[in-house]
């Protein structure tokens, strides 16, 4: 059986404590049900392990929709985000492709975490599929090759724009410019003429997706290449 592993953020507010983020649920929610459909089985996993925050913007519409609804109304999909497991815990082979969800929490935890490097390196090295939508993205910023050299060096790819960030309102609170830093290390950005439009790049074994839109299309992507 293909094994994907999820990557969900344990993050839940931004550097001022009273501004709460978390999870982008549908972005998750999206990306389990084709892999879902397309048969695969799937493991959470979230750099510290444990339980998960969603982001309360997710939960509004027109974010909130059938698969969020259904996942938040499911007690069991619930109890998946309160028991994620840690990368220490993961051995790599045991997965086919490991895929990044975003929200505006990962910035935070996802960039630093050796484990999540670890398991993202080893599945690329051996041909398997390194996905990610969103700020999913920022689980890549920071992982190197065996080589040294960065994963994303020379690569295309996409994430969240920061003319996203300014339209959303939030470039005065995330702690960095994920665009600029893919740039910084040697990535070939590339984005949608149009905000928050679904937008996929697809560089060899690295899929990309650039915002919550894009989940569904990245996932898509990640079954064609497996």
């Amino acid at each position: 059986m293909t094994r994907i592993l999820t990557v969900v953020t344990n993050v839940a507010h931004y550097d001022d404590p009273s501004h709460p983020t978390g999870l982008w649920l549908s972005e998750l929610t999206h990306a389990w049900h084709v892999f879902d459909e397309a048969g695969f089985s799937q493991t959470l996993v979230s750099p510290a392990g444990g339980a998960v925050p969603l982001e309360p913007r997710s939960l509004k519409f027109p974010n909130y929709d059938k698969t969020a609804k259904a996942w938040h109304a499911d007690p069991a999909k619930m109890e998946l985000l309160q028991s994620t497991v840690a990368p220490d815990a993961v051995d790599s082979a045991d997965y086919d492709a490991i895929f990044f969800t975003g929200g505006h929490a990962v910035m935070y935890d996802f960039p630093d975490s050796s484990g999540l490097q670890r398991i993202s390196r080893e599945i690329f090295e051996r041909g398997g599929v390194v996905s990610s939508v969103c700020h999913g993205y920022c689980g890549l910023l920071n992982t190197t090759l065996s080589d040294g050299s960065y994963l994303i060096a020379d690569r295309d790819m996409t994430g969240f724009s920061w003319r996203e960030e300014a339209l959303a309102g939030v470039d005065k609170d995330v702690p960095y410019n994920a665009e600029q830093v893919t740039k910084d290390r040697g990535a070939k950005y590339k984005k949608a003429l149009v905000p928050f439009v679904p937008y996929v790049v697809v560089d060899g074994n690295l899929v990309t997706g650039q915002n919550p839109a894009s989940a569904r299309k990245t996932a898509q992507k990640v079954v064609e290449l497996l």
